[in-house]
This record gives structure tokens, C-alpha cells and sequence, in this order.
């Protein structure tokens, strides 16, 4: 579902964080089974860099990149799926226009099947020029990303998509916490339903999410057991979750700013 732009002021920039680190040299940036790394990028990047990473996109990618109307929406579908393919060539050490995508029936992408390629799963979300991008090994994964305005909210999407559940805890928070608490709830509804795989063949009322903010995640589903919720903050005014399967695994957060420089100076 698309919901309104946010204000202006909260595009174009994305401010230092803690949370989120400088990665290290490509090199040595390694996935291992215990970890599922997420990024985050800024959409709007220079000419120099939309055209570098333009020139990795696949045939039909470019083409679908060719149908947008407004030269923005243009540019920040290139930088997706150009910074997706430069993340995952970094982890199967090949160059970005080499990797090979298709894409499940639900429309979740992943590596091609048949290959010598380790087992990435891999997902990606963008909100109004942010995007975020999960990877793991050998376990199934799904990453969402949204913008906190008040003008996305409503009850009336709310009783369409919630649970009764969950409708019941967003009608409890004071009025101040409802827009943060309607946008954690669809993000960790969305990422549960993309880490599964099968798009909107999983009614958003067939389980419950929390919602309240800061309180911990939690799942409430009939393999609950299968999968661990982890909520994250891209960037101020913005709430982000990660899904993936079993509970032993870490969360890395990486920021694709510094890599952005290299290309464009490469």
C-alpha cells in the first residue's frame, strides 16, 4: 500500500547514527550463518553514481527503469536494485552485473536457482528515498521500512488490514503514540509476510504483531517458533523491522554511505 509523502524536510539526507556502522573494506566484509546483516541507503544519489550503478541493472531491469514517468522515481528504482546488486556481488566476490536474479511466486527476489552460489536469501524495502536490505545465509528473510507521518494513519486501514487484536492495542495508546504504533505494526507485518515468501496470499489479519512503542517485538502466529521479529530505526521519522527464521541469529547494521563515495569516485 502507498500512503502520502511525507514533508519534504525529511528527504534528501540521512544523519549519522551508532546503531549503524562504516562497513569494512569489501575484501573482508563476510557473511557467516549466525548473522543477518542489514543496510541502509539514501535513494537520491549523484548522476555519476546512478549512471555506475545503471550500468550493472539487467536488460529488463533497465527497461522497467525506462517506464517511470518522473526522472525521480527513475533514479531511485536505478539506485535500488543497483546498490542491491553491488551488495550482493560483494558477498559472492563477483562483479554486480554478473549476479543472476529471479524472482518466487510471490514475487520475493532471490539468486538464481542452479548455481554454484552460497545459500543468500536476501530482502529489500524502500520508503520516500530510504532503503533498507537484508541478507542472510541459509535461512529465509524479510526486511520492511516505512515513514512515521501522521497523515498515513487511519482507522479505517487499520480495521481493513489489523487483526482485532491489534486493533485493540492501537486504540489503547495515547493519541501522541498512534502514528508510531500504527507504522510498527505494518512493518513487521510486512517483513513477516516477505521473509514467508508468499506476498498478499497471507491475510494481514491471519496473525498479530505488537505495536506498542518501546516495548519489546513480538510475533504471535501459528509458527511463531519458525521466526524472530527485530523492529529498527533507518533514519529519524522512520521504523523498520526485520523477520527471519530461527532464533540464534545477531543483526549487523551497515551504512552504505561510504560505499557510495567509492563508486563515484571509481
Amino acid at each position: 500500500m502507498q500512503f502520502p509523502d511525507p514533508p519534504a524536510q525529511w528527504r534528501g539526507s540521512i544523519p549519522a547514527s551508532p546503531d549503524w556502522h562504516t562497513p569494512p573494506a569489501q575484501p573482508r566484509l563476510v557473511l557467516t550463518g549466525n548473522d543477518i546483516h542489514v543496510w541502509r541507503a539514501l535513494l537520491s544519489c549523484e548522476e555519476a553514481v546512478i549512471r555506475r550503478l545503471e550500468a550493472s541493472l539487467s536488460p529488463d531491469e533497465k527497461s522497467r527503469a525506462g517506464r517511470f514517468v518522473f526522472p525521480r522515481d527513475r533514479d531511485h528504482f536505478i539506485a535500488g536494485r543497483g546498490i542491491l546488486r553491488v551488495l550482493l556481488g560483494t558477498y559472492l566476490r563477483r562483479p554486480a552485473a554478473e549476479v543472476g536474479l529471479a524472482y518466487e511466486p510471490g514475487g520475493k527476489p532471490v539468486l538464481r536457482p542452479g548455481g554454484p552460489d552460497p545459500p543468500i536469501r536476501f530482502n529489500l524495502s524502500h520508503a520516500y528515498g530510504v532503503a533498507v536490505y537484508a541478507f542472510a545465509i541459509g535461512r529465509e528473510v524479510g526486511v520492511d521500512v516505512e515513514a512515521v507521518r501522521p497523515d498515513g494513519t487511519d482507522d479505517e486501514i487499520a480495521e481493513r488490514f489489523f487483526s482485532p487484536r491489534e486493533i485493540a492495542e492501537l486504540r489503547s495508546l495515547p493519541h501522541e503514540l498512534r502514528h508510531e504504533g500504527f507504522f510498527l505494526c505494518w512493518t513487521r507485518k510486512e517483513a513477516y509476510i516477505k521473509a514467508r515468501g508468499r506476498g498478499l496470499r497471507i491475510p494481514l489479519d491471519s496473525f498479530d504483531v505488537s505495536l506498542t512503542p518501546g516495548k519489546p517485538e513480538e510475533l504471535r502466529s501459528t509458527d511463531h517458533d519458525r521466526w524472530s521479529l527485530r523492529s529498527l530505526q533507518p533514519a529519524p521519522g522512520y521504523v523498520g523491522a526485520v523477520v527471519a527464521e530461527g532464533k540464534d541469529w545477531g543483526m549487523r547494521l551497515w551504512d552504505w554511505a561510504g560505499w557510495k563515495m567509492a563508486i563515484s569516485d571509481s
